[in-house]
């Protein structure tokens, strides 16, 4: 597969392939550009649909007016004109073994009267009769630099249809559009762009959202990735200062409105640590305090028992992460989803197919998507993720120390409706001592209920009691977790500060 613009697809006309597949949506440009293309090489030009048959393009001269594509392929069979003949709409047709038989004679035919058909249309799937006759072009995506051109069209586009008015123009709202386009293919930049300044003549932040709302609604629609809420900001999260301190650092370079040519776009982090300690939440809440959308990709959506078909669906992962930057791609629990096996046994190499794509990826990208990974189990990972280079930093979430569980206990408290200052929280971090975060929310949620079945308001002693009848998870499986701490030292960059003089401070040599 190719993917570019005019030069490319020249280049492909005149390598003497005879069937290319354009994978578009955008007809009418798609079908101006190739009439640029012609008109350099002085070649005969034809379009054929099922409204209009075969006719010349632009003129609409006809040669073949029947909407039946037999007749329009016989007459491209036995013509003496070489030339470009664009089918539209083809999909349906080429089912039938009649329509199938005619274009490979016409393509074997190819070296006595070149002859080159090119079919225009959006995911179209070719039977495997064509596929090897054929080669398929992908349009390349507007870059920056064209997508503020097209803004400046529509701009004066919009002025001389509103005589006597102007465009009012900020500089860093023009800047937060062309970040908030990329990903769209030029018909949908000059619509959106137009819609958004066809109102007042400005650019503002409803218009942005609308733009995102949209991106949100084209994209995804297969279920590969989901657009994920992100509730809660990174002030709300408990802890992990050395976390938000490294992220508030670079987010000027990431969805900043002046960016420095010097700096490195901030890539991406790992997440590893105690299960319940706030890597996931802390994943949502990046993404709400970048202001970006959120997309959340499960592992489990990508795999598929057809050959080929799970490493389309990641590479149709990152395409559409691609298309919403800048946004945070959220991968949960990632040794869930990439197996460890050198051999590949166990799923036919699938996953090591999977991890090499996205080591690729990782390594090559230039669009603004900052991955956010997760994982409870570091010894399940494979080792080419955690070297030098492909996250920009790995994070490790411990356990919360003393003054974190207070923080966690008032964030809580606040959430359902209950007074922080009426609790004694530093008696809680206490008895709390070794509970994960997630812990702490499930001993409140029990003790209100308590509370609410006794009658009376919620207080210290409901929530120590429901403390002291539970074994965290730090109990129950204190080896493995012992060994993940363990593990942690000199390898990551703690998340929060160590609280060397409680409980849940580790001791290590």
């Amino acid at each position: 597969m190719i993917s570019g613009n005019t030069n490319d697809l020249k280049s492909l006309i005149k390598s003497r392939i005879p069937i290319i597949n354009i994978d578009s949506f955008e007809e009418q440009r798609l079908l101006k550009l190739i009439k640029v293309i012609v008109d350099t090489e002085h070649w005969n030009y034809y379009v054929w649909s099922v409204t209009n048959g075969l006719c010349e393009y632009p003129s609409a001269t006809e040669f073949v007016k029947s909407h039946l594509i037999e007749e329009a392929l016989n007459y491209i069979k036995t013509t003496d004109k070489p030339g470009i003949y664009v089918l539209l709409d083809i999909e349906q047709h080429i089912k039938n073994p009649i329509p199938l038989r005619v274009l490979k004679e016409i393509a074997e035919n190819y070296d006595r009267i070149p002859k080159t058909i090119i079919f225009l249309e959006g995911k179209l799937a070719l039977p495997d009769d064509l596929n090897y006759l054929c080669a398929k072009f992908t349009p390349r995506l507007p870059k920056k630099e064209r997508i503020h051109e097209i803004y400046l069209e529509q701009a004066y586009r919009w002025l001389n249809q509103h005589k006597g008015r102007v465009i009012y123009r900020s500089e860093d709202m023009e800047s937060v559009l062309l970040q908030n386009l990329s990903g769209f293919n030029e018909d949908d930049v000059e619509r959106l762009i137009y819609n958004a300044i066809s109102d007042d003549g400005r650019i503002n932040n409803e218009d942005i959202q609308d733009i995102v709302e949209f991106k949100k609604q084209s994209l995804g629609k297969d279920g590969l990735v989901e657009f994920y809420p992100s509730s809660a900001d990174l002030n709300e999260v408990g802890g992990l200062e050395h976390l938000k301190s490294w992220l508030e650092l670079r987010r000027q370079q990431f969805v900043g409105t002046h960016q420095s040519v010097k700096l490195d776009v901030p890539k991406g982090i790992l997440l590893l640590g105690v299960q319940g300690c706030g890597k996931s939440v802390a994943a949502k809440a990046v993404a709400k305090s970048w202001n970006v959308p959120l997309l959340r990709l499960d592992f489990g959506t990508l795999y598929s028992k057809w050959l080929g078909e799970s490493e389309r669906n990641i590479r149709l992962v990152i395409k559409q992460a691609e298309a919403m930057a800048p946004c945070v791609l959220w991968i949960d629990e990632l040794e869930k989803g990439l197996s460890t096996d050198s051999g590949g046994s166990t799923d036919g190499g699938v996953s090591k197919r999977l991890l090499s794509t996205i080591l690729v990826w990782m390594a090559e990208r230039t669009e603004r998507v900052f991955l956010i990974a997760t994982a409870n189990d570091v010894s399940a990972l494979p080792p080419e993720l955690l070297r030098k280079g492909r996250f920009d930093e790995i994070f490790f979430i411990d356990l919360p120390n003393f003054s974190t569980r207070k923080d966690i206990f008032k964030i809580h408290l606040k959430k359902r409706e209950q007074e922080s200052k009426a609790f004694n929280l530093a008696e809680l971090a206490t008895f709390s001592a070794n509970f994960s975060g997630s812990e702490i929310e499930q001993a409140i949620v029990s003790a209100m209920y308590r509370a609410s079945n006794q009658s009376i308001h919620l207080n210290n002693s409901h929530i120590v009691f429901e403390l002291q009848h539970t074994r965290p998870l730090s109990v129950i499986m204190a080896e493995k977790i012992t060994s993940q701490r363990q593990w942690a030292v000199g390898r990551t960059v703690y998340a929060s500060d160590v609280d060397s003089h409680s409980e849940t401070a580790l001791a290590m040599s």
